[in-house]
C-alpha cells in the first residue's frame, strides 16, 4: 500500500498556499488539466486497492510469505523520503520537476514489482513506488496552487476525494478477477499503459507551472540564491526521512531472522527510527503533547491500527480460508463505502459534538471494527461478518480523518498550515509501515504454534492501537475547556 491519497483529500499538502493564483491557463485548458488530474489520482486509487487484493496471490507464487508485509511497508516508508524531498523542492523549483520525477519513478516501480521473479524484487519496485509516489502527491497539490484560482481550489481538493469513490467499491473487485483470470502481474502492469493519456492531459499545467506562482507567494529559488542555513535544513529533513525508512524497512525485515541477527538489526533499526521520526514531526508529537502534537500523533496511531489491520485481511481470507481474491477483496471494498460514508456523516451531521467528541467517536468505531473483523479467524464464521465489521471500521476512520485534518489547520499558524498538513502525511506513514513491522513479525513468530490464533494476536495490537486513538482524543484540545 503506497501512500494513501484518501487522507490528501482532507487538506493541502506541504507547500500549498491558501492566497489568490493568477491563473495562468484558460478554463479550457485548467478543465482539461483536472481532467488528467484526476485520472492519474483514479489510478493510484485503484493501483493501491488492487495491490492489497493480489498480494497473497503474489507472495505464494514468488515464494514470499515472510516478505508479504514488507511489500506494503516498503511503500509506505520510502514514501516518507519522497513526501520530504518533494516539499521542498517543490517550493525552491516549482512542482514540475518533483511531479515528473515522482511520476516516473512510481510507474518505474510498478514495471519492477510486476515483472518481478523473486518477491525481494518486488519489494523494491515497491520501494521506488513509495518513493514516486511522495514526489507526486506533494508535487500534485503544488501544482493546483500555480495553475487553479483560489475559488476553484476546493472543487480541485474534492474532484481527487470522488476518484477515490468508484476505485473503492469495484477496484478490489476487478482486481481479484484479472488475479485468477489473467494474472497478478498485470494489476502492477496496466497501470504504466493507462497512465499515459492521463499524463498528456497534464502537461499544459505541468508547462504553466514553470513560470506562475500565487501572488502571494515567493518565487521558486534556484539552489545557488538559497541560503546556507536553509539548504541544511532541508538536506537535514531529508536525510532524516531517510534514515527513518531504512530503519522502519529494517524493522520489517528483521522479522525473518532469528537469534544474533535478529537482535542486532532489531537494535539498529529501532534507534534508527527513534532518533529520526521526532526530528519529521512537531516537538512534542511522539509524547502526545495536548494541542496540534496530539493531532499528529493520533493520525499515526489511527493509520497504524486501520493499516496493521487492513493489510492482514485478504492473507487471511485468500490463503488461510481458501477464498477466492476477488471476494477476499471485497472485504476492502466494504470498509471503503464505510470510510466514504463516515466523511459524508462527519461533514453534515449536526451532533453537537466538538472535535475531540468525533475523534473519540472514530477510534471507537475503529477499535469495534477490527474486533469484529478478528473474528473472521474461526472458520465458522462466515466472510459476511467480517464485511459487516470492517464497514464499521471504515466509518471511524471516515469520522477520525477530516477531523484530524481541520484540527491540524485551526490549531496552525497560517504560515504553518502547510508544513504541518504535511507532518500530518508523514506520520500517517511512518506509523502505518511501522504497525506493520510489529504485526508482520508476530504473525510468522506465531503461526507455526498458534496457526489462526497468530491473526487474532496481530488484530488484538491494532485493536489497542485503535482504542488508544479514543483515549488521546481529549489531548486535540489545546486547553482544558476549548
Amino acid at each position: 500500500m503506497t501512500a494513501d491519497p484518501r487522507t490528501d483529500a482532507d487538506a493541502p499538502a506541504h507547500g500549498t498556499p491558501d492566497a489568490p493564483a493568477t491563473p495562468a491557463l484558460s478554463p479550457g485548458t485548467q478543465r482539461t488539466v483536472l481532467f488528467g488530474m484526476v485520472a492519474f489520482v483514479f489510478l493510484g486509487a485503484f493501483e493501491a486497492l488492487a495491490v492489497a487484493t493480489a498480494m497473497p496471490t503474489v507472495a505464494v507464487e514468488l515464494d514470499g510469505l515472510t516478505l508479504y508485509t514488507l511489500a506494503f511497508a516498503a511503500s509506505l516508508a520510502s514514501s516518507v523520503v519522497g513526501m520530504v524531498a518533494s516539499g521542498r523542492w517543490s517550493d525552491r523549483a516549482g512542482p514540475t520537476t518533483p511531479l515528473w520525477t515522482g511520476i516516473g519513478l512510481f510507474l518505474a516501480g510498478l514495471l519492477v514489482a510486476g515483472l518481478a521473479q523473486d518477491m525481494l524484487v518486488l519489494v523494491a519496485g515497491r520501494v521506488l513506488q513509495g518513493v514516486g509516489t511522495g514526489l507526486y502527491i506533494v508535487a500534485l497539490y503544488v501544482l493546483v496552487a500555480r495553475v487553479f484560482p483560489v475559488d476553484r481550489r476546493p472543487k480541485v481538493f474534492a474532484a481527487f476525494a470522488a476518484a477515490w469513490v468508484i476505485p473503492s467499491i469495484v477496484g478490489p473487485a476487478i482486481a481479484g478477477l484479472v488475479v485468477e483470470h489473467v494474472g497478478w502481474r498485470w494489476v502492477f502492469l496496466a497501470v504504466p499503459v493507462l497512465a499515459v493519456p492521463a499524463l498528456i492531459l497534464m502537461r499544459p499545467g505541468m508547462r504553466a507551472a514553470r513560470g506562475s506562482a500565487p501572488e502571494d507567494a515567493a518565487s521558486p529559488v534556484p539552489d545557488d540564491a538559497e541560503s546556507p542555513l536553509d539548504r541544511t535544513a532541508r538536506q537535514a529533513s531529508l536525510a532524516w526521512a531517510v534514515v527513518a525508512a531504512v530503519g522502519i524497512g529494517a524493522l520489517n525485515y528483521a522479522g525473518q531472522l532469528r537469534g544474533l541477527g535478529l537482535a542486532v538489526l532489531l537494535v539498529a533499526a529501532l534507534a534508527a527510527v527513534a532518533l529520526a521520526v521526532p526530528r519529521l514531526l512537531p516537538p512534542g508529537t511522539t509524547r502526545a503533547a495536548r494541542g496540534l502534537p496530539s493531532v499528529i500523533a493520533i493520525r499515526g496511531l489511527v493509520a497504524a491500527a486501520f493499516t496493521g489491520a487492513e493489510v492482514l485481511l485478504p492473507l487471511l481470507l485468500s490463503h488461510e480460508r481458501g477464498l477466492a481474491p476477488s471476494l477476499a477483496g471485497a472485504v476492502l471494498t466494504f470498509g471503503a463505502v464505510g470510510w466514504s460514508t463516515g466523511s459524508w456523516l462527519r461533514g453534515r451531521a449536526t451532533w453537537g459534538l466538538q472535535h475531540a467528541g468525533y475523534v473519540r467517536l472514530g477510534g471507537t468505531l475503529v477499535a469495534l471494527g477490527i474486533g469484529g473483523a478478528a473474528l473472521l479467524a474461526w472458520t465458522a464464521v462466515p466472510p459476511v461478518v467480517g464485511m459487516v465489521a470492517w464497514t464499521l471500521a471504515g466509518l471511524g476512520m471516515g469520522m477520525t480523518h477530516p477531523t484530524l485534518s481541520v484540527l491540524t489547520l485551526e490549531l496552525s499558524p497560517v504560515a504553518e498550515q502547510g508544513a504541518n498538513s504535511s507532518s500530518l502525511q508523514v506520520s500517517d506513514a511512518v506509523a502505518a509501515a511501522t504497525a506493520l513491522a510489529v504485526t508482520g513479525s508476530l504473525l510468522w513468530a506465531l503461526h507455526p504454534t498458534l496457526g489462526l490464533a497468530s491473526y487474532v494476536v496481530c488484530f488484538g495490537v491494532t485493536v489497542l492501537l485503535a482504542a488508544g486513538v479514543a483515549l488521546l482524543a481529549p489531548r486535540t484540545r489545546p486547553t482544558l475547556a476549548r
